[in-house]
């Protein structure tokens, strides 16, 4: 028994000293709280197939993008994000239909494709990319020395002063992070790109595939998790 306990404690310290590193303080209101008192919105934007686009379009995208970089007078962070594909969704989705088949011949039809598709997959190790937009907010807008940097490392741990500062001045910054938002989607729907805000609960389905790469490939966050339900959570 001592050395179980033993065991379980090192498990537990390791765990809290890996969430020690973790910027992210908590997520609500469609923003990611960092432990600094910043906080951070993302947009998902579509990718858009530029070599068929015709000279003069083309032309167009790249002077339009230029304007939207040179009107923002803030920083944004483009990330591009490479993911093996996994269709286990939709796969399960397909192999369910193929049982309510009457037709033996299309329920057999149906076992096969899933298989083949699931084969591909595991041989071809097919990659799918998604793009983000990372609008940040934070409190000083000068240039931190590298000093100052190294003293915001070495302070990561949460505290509760921290978090109810970040309770009181939420409001205020929710609302200047929604108008960087605003202006950042307008900018890129004027370039001919559809981008979207990511919400609570796809910002913490996000961070989860960030840190846990191959763990969130077999575990899915369930649908009905209270924590998710109520629009908050802390990493």
């Amino acid at each position: 028994m001592p050395e179980k306990s033993t065991v379980q404690a090192r498990k537990r310290k390791a765990l809290a000293t890996t969430q020690r590193f973790l910027p992210v303080a908590e997520i609500r209101g469609n923003a990611m709280m960092l432990k600094n008192g910043g906080m951070r919105a993302v947009l998902e934007v579509e990718a858009l197939n530029f070599n068929l686009k015709s000279e003069t379009e083309q032309q167009g995208i790249i002077a339009g993008y230029g304007s939207f970089v040179n009107s923002l007078t803030f920083p944004i962070q483009i990330s591009i994000r490479s993911t093996r594909t996994n269709i286990d969704e939709y796969l399960g989705k397909v192999k369910e239909s193929g049982q309510q088949q009457k037709s033996q011949l299309l329920r057999d039809q149906t076992d096969s494709y899933v298989r083949f598709m699931q084969k591909l997959i595991e041989v071809a190790d097919i990659m799918e990319k998604r793009f983000y937009v990372v609008i940040p907010l934070d409190h000083s807008v000068r240039k931190k020395t590298l000093v100052e940097q190294f003293l915001d490392w070495m302070h990561l741990d949460d505290t509760l002063g921290k978090a109810s500062a970040r309770n009181r001045e939420f409001p205020g910054l929710i609302k200047q992070l929604n108008e960087r938002c605003e202006l950042v989607l307008s900018g890129l729907t004027n370039i001919g790109l559809h981008a979207r805000r990511l919400d609570t609960r796809e910002l913490i389905e996000l961070m989860y595939k960030v840190y846990n790469p191959k763990t969130s490939q077999l575990e899915k966050i369930p649908a009905d998790t209270d924590l998710l339900n109520t629009e908050k959570t802390t990493l």
